[in-house]
């Protein structure tokens, strides 16, 4: 039976979750380009005008927490390849910002690296995102 559908072109529906969550539309992977050059920008643009403070409060922390959990489910919950490469990359960086608000006593020279690697991650997020445009959704 199932030989007779797929020599009409016919494809069965799957059950449970999607595949994929970003290539199912160019627009998620043209958004998040969008978002992680402006956070590449923004990050580079600290090191250039050799601003090295990091925030130290609650409610950056707690933000930091809603999107490691976010982007956990999100990273754990595709299984395309391209899009569990951007979504991880993205949690290292959140991780690395949560871990640079809970050091208090980080030295201004440790947040310039910080802001280059995450710069970095930020970069490497964005060119992952484009991976994801114009790719259709296969079974």
């Amino acid at each position: 039976m199932d030989r007779q559908v797929e020599d009409r072109g016919v494809k069965p529906k799957a059950d449970g979750p999607s595949t994929h969550l970003m290539c199912r539309t160019s627009l998620w992977g043209i958004a998040g380009f969008i978002g992680c050059a402006y956070f590449a920008w923004i990050s580079f643009g600290h090191v250039a005008r050799q601003e090295f403070e990091w925030s130290h409060n609650f409610w950056t922390a707690a933000t930091y927490v809603v999107w490691i959990v976010l982007l956990g489910v999100l990273a754990f919950d595709t299984r395309c390849l391209r899009e569990r490469i951007f979504f991880g990359v993205l949690l290292i960086n959140f991780f690395a910002g949560f871990a640079l608000t809970l050091w208090v006593g980080i030295q201004a020279t440790q947040v310039r690296t910080a802001r280059i690697g995450t710069g970095a991650l930020w970069t490497l997020g964005a060119v992952m995102s484009l991976a994801t445009v114009g790719r259709e959704k296969k079974s």
